[in-house]
């Protein structure tokens, strides 16, 4: 069962090569890497080529101008051939080296959809020290009038499913993971799984978490996406998510 990984960049040089050796050192091969670069302007695409001869023939790669993250991801999955597609951000790595076979594992039942686990977050200054922790063990479907949902950089998905419900919409700017999740969960009803597994390690300060204004926009985003795909909500519900979040942040 062959795994496609898509990763999106611009100007990822500080963490791209992180994110390609945590790649690397899985223990899962059967396996397509796909990067999307945004035309980045520093060293990105040099690491990247620094690396194609150590993934043979399972690197696939292309740079060019696009339209945000959003597209980068949908460039990513039609390049992708494999039968599970993973989304793992440039300044992003997984957490051990048997994540992949891990994921392989659950999706050998043909009745499952996607799987998806746990994250955390680590801050530049303290790679060892786990800021935040964010897992996904309490998400059900009925939760994403709250605002909740499985940790986005955990969750794999079939590509037969894409190719169904279609890709990332561009009408949000941080948003639009969230809508893909609501699409998949109240409009396909797809089968999914939950795995008890920290399964990447993201720095602090992405684009949906990054100041006031940030969540500001997303709190908007993901009202919207709700009730575009008819589920009743309110900000004020959404809002209530931050609440719980407070304890997953490690204060020590």
């Amino acid at each position: 069962m062959k795994i496609s990984i898509v990763t999106a960049t611009f100007n990822s040089e500080a963490t791209i090569a992180d994110t390609i050796n945590s790649v690397l050192s899985q223990d899962y091969k059967d396996i397509e890497y796909i990067i999307v670069d945004g035309g980045s302007t520093d060293k990105t695409m040099e690491i990247v080529k620094s690396k194609i001869q150590e993934f043979g023939n399972r690197l696939k790669y292309i740079s060019e101008s696009d339209k945000g993250i959003y597209d980068a991801m949908n460039k990513g999955i039609r390049m992708a051939s494999g039968e599970i597609v993973g989304i793992l951000n440039s300044d992003d790595y997984y957490t051990s080296s048997d994540v992949l076979s891990t994921y392989a594992k659950e999706f050998s039942d043909k009745n499952i959809d996607a799987v998806y686990g746990d994250i955390h977050f680590i801050r530049e200054n303290e790679p060892s020290k786990i800021a935040r922790y964010y897992s996904s063990r309490i998400f059900r479907p009925s939760l994403l009038r709250f605002g909740f949902m499985p940790a986005h950089p955990s969750f794999y998905l079939r590509r037969s499913v894409y190719e169904k419900a279609g890709l990332y919409s561009l009408d949000y700017k941080i948003g639009s993971d969230f809508e893909m999740m609501v699409r998949l969960f109240k409009k396909n009803h797809i089968t999914y799984k939950y795995i008890a597994k920290d399964v990447v390690t993201m720095r602090m300060g992405g684009a949906s978490t990054n100041g006031v204004g940030s969540h500001y926009q997303l709190l908007k985003e993901d009202t919207r996406a709700c009730k575009s795909n008819g589920i009743f909500t309110h900000p004020l519900l959404i809002s209530l998510k931050y609440i719980y979040k407070v304890f997953e942040f490690k204060l020590w």
